[in-house]
């Protein structure tokens, strides 16, 4: 994890990660002040219930998100994003000022109107927060990069809502609320002005100020790749996901553990700790690269771990008194519900961490930020639809750990649905285990893989995981040339088939299928694809490298793009190789966990690349082994 946290020593990330820490942090110091002042004092404010109170609250936050997002997205792909970041955190001081006008005067339509332009500052600063970070960083930091921004925002959301109530209690005039909150403002300006430029990519845009069209032009941006619109799909879930839980855990905390505010901190700390490891984790997982493999895994523990809570909560803890902290935590039944809270919030930093920055890799840098707009739009619907349907269903009757039940049901078919629609994802985690659970993948020349356009990657072929392997360990999809029999397989047919890869039989078998794989291959180059492809034809028989068929070179005829060599070792022997008893007199010799190496060369052009002397070139990178 050294990796990423280097980044926090860089000019080209810290300031950014200081602003954006700050801005979460205030954000939920005066908003969670300001609703238990409004608790707590209510009637020195208004003659509104309190409960009616804390919703009002939480709809005007999140009301900008709705109406300005989509003006947010524009400004931050025609203006440059380190100069908006600052005007926000001006705008920011502002509404701390106005704050302090409605808490002196005691009038909560002023308060209700700052806490309404922080949702504005929030919504403004949110597609610079997740489209500058392609501009910053380098491919292989967006994983730690979106990691400590993830993690960070979690642990500012945590300590800003504790300081917040506790700022709340402790000061003698709710002005000095604002006070605080001006004081915070003014620290991310300090750190904004920090940030290295981040020039428009599209300075002469046009900006619409209609947000009802505007809002379905950026989703129909986001539309345009089918799997970054899935994802933000995905993101908008867990949050919906996330955001059903959090807001449950004051009254799980008094009706199910019989716990009093402290309890309620503790569920809070314990899920926001859990997200900040399962997101600092997510690099190292993922070797450095968009690891949408994760996403699955995620999913998976999502739906144990909200199941397992249902089952794990205690049914009569519940008294007429709060139990204290301590005596909760002498109860196994409430270190169950802990561990679970603990590892929902680290599969879930497993599962929106890749997402993020899978959203970011594969959007048009033009439209990027206003597909980030268009996430935060469906993030909030989702939220707001998932904290009716939740009110709905706990007033006709529903508990709280039955809702948590449902929702890990819905979760798991809200994963089948989207992993059915891009079955890449399913690939990777396939690929994933393989390389990380059964065998240990070493790798080295990923580099050479080029991050965009076109090229034809060629490698032997050792076992039948070799195209899953390669899939996996490529930052980009590959389209491999397969043999059609393998398609006629339930499940890895389907899998292969929707990831787009491409059936291949021998002339003498099935001539046309042969003319159209070509053309397939021919297509998916011309549209900027990588495509693979193993020459020598059919899996080795004995772990020796067979001659290179001429496929290649009728590819190139074709396409003329760079082709880069690949070389697998350590596959032959393994329950994947095929067996020849002939040759092999141990069978599976190769047992579980071991080492596999992947060497990746440089790029030859198109001219060079003949079937001898991409031979020449695998058969040299298999020869230099660790």
């Amino acid at each position: 994890m050294s990796g990423q946290f280097g980044l926090l020593k860089q000019a080209r990330f810290a300031p950014f990660f200081a602003t954006q820490f700050l801005g979460a942090f205030n954000d939920n110091l005066f908003k969670n002040a300001l609703v238990v002042l409004l608790t707590f004092q209510a009637a020195r404010w208004t003659t509104l219930a309190p409960e009616l109170l804390a919703n009002l609250a939480a709809g005007v936050f999140i009301l900008p998100f709705f109406l300005f997002s989509a003006t947010a997205g524009q400004l931050a792909d025609k203006y440059d994003k380190a100069m908006l970041a600052r005007l926000v955190k001006v705008l920011e001081m502002a509404i701390m000022a106005i704050a302090a006008v409605g808490f002196a005067l005691t009038s909560l339509p002023i308060l209700m109107l700052a806490l309404f332009l922080l949702g504005c500052h929030s919504t403004l600063f949110g597609p610079v927060k997740y489209a500058i970070l392609p501009q910053h960083l380098h491919a292989e930091e967006l994983v730690g990069g979106n990691a400590l921004i993830e993690a960070g925002t979690f642990v500012a959301i945590l300590i800003g809502t504790l300081a917040g109530g506790l700022l709340a209690g402790a000061v003698a005039h709710p002005a000095w609320i604002a006070a605080g909150g001006f004081v915070v403002a003014l620290a991310g300006y300090l750190t904004s002005r920090r940030v290295p430029a981040a020039p428009a990519p599209v300075p002469d845009l046009t900006v619409n100020l209609n947000p009802l069209s505007e809002t379905w032009r950026n989703i129909a941006f986001a539309r345009q790749n089918r799997t970054v619109f899935l994802s933000i799909l995905g993101i908008s879930w867990f949050w919906l996901y996330g955001a059903l839980f959090l807001a449950q855990f004051p009254a799980y905390a008094k009706n199910v553990l019989g716990g009093g505010e402290a309890a309620v901190t503790l569920l809070l700390a314990t899920f926001t700790v859990g997200i900040g490891i399962g997101s600092m984790l997510c690099e190292r997982m993922s070797g450095r690269h968009v690891e949408i493999g994760l996403v699955p895994f995620g999913s998976i523990g999502l739906t144990l771990f909200g199941l397992d809570l249902y089952f794990a909560s205690p049914d009569a803890l519940a008294g007429t008194t709060p139990h204290a902290l301590l005596a909760l935590l002498s109860l196994p039944a409430v270190w169950r519900v802990l561990f679970d809270l603990m590892m929902l919030g680290v599969f879930g930093g497993f599962f929106i961490v890749p997402l993020y920055a899978l959203v970011q890799l594969r959007s048009a840098e033009a439209t990027r930020a206003r597909i980030i707009a268009a996430n935060n739009i469906l993030n909030a619907l989702f939220m707001v639809v998932g904290a009716l349907g939740a009110a709905a269903l706990l007033g006709a009757g529903m508990s709280i750990p039955q809702l948590f039940a449902l929702a890990a049901v819905l979760n798991a078919l809200v994963a089948i649905y989207i992993y059915g629609l891009v079955p890449e994802f399913l690939l990777r985690f396939i690929a994933w285990l393989l390389v990380k659970a059964v065998y240990r993948l070493r790798s080295e020349g990923l580099a050479h893989i080029p991050q965009d356009g076109p090229a034809l990657l060629v490698a032997n072929h050792v076992s039948f995981a070799d195209a899953v392997i390669l899939m996996g360990a490529s930052p980009r999809p590959i389209r491999f040339l397969m043999d059609h029999r393998i398609f006629r397989t339930p499940v890895l047919g389907f899998i292969f088939r929707h990831c787009g890869a491409i059936p291949i039989a021998p002339a003498k078998e099935d001539p046309a299928m042969l003319e159209a794989a070509f053309a397939e291959a021919a297509k998916a180059l011309a549209a900027a694809d990588l495509v693979g492809i193993f020459p020598e034809g059919s899996i080795t028989r004995d772990g020796e490298l067979q001659p290179f068929r001429p496929g290649i070179t009728r590819i190139l005829a074709l396409n003329p793009v760079p082709v880069i060599p690949m070389a697998l070792s350590g596959l032959w022997g393994s329950f994947f190789s095929r067996i020849d008893g002939a040759a092999m007199s141990t069978p599976f010799r190769r047992g579980l966990f071991s080492a596999i190496d992947l060497r990746v060369g440089p790029a030859l052009p198109p001219e060079a690349a003949t079937p001898a002397a991409l031979q020449a070139c695998v058969a040299e990178l298999r020869g230099a082994r660790r």
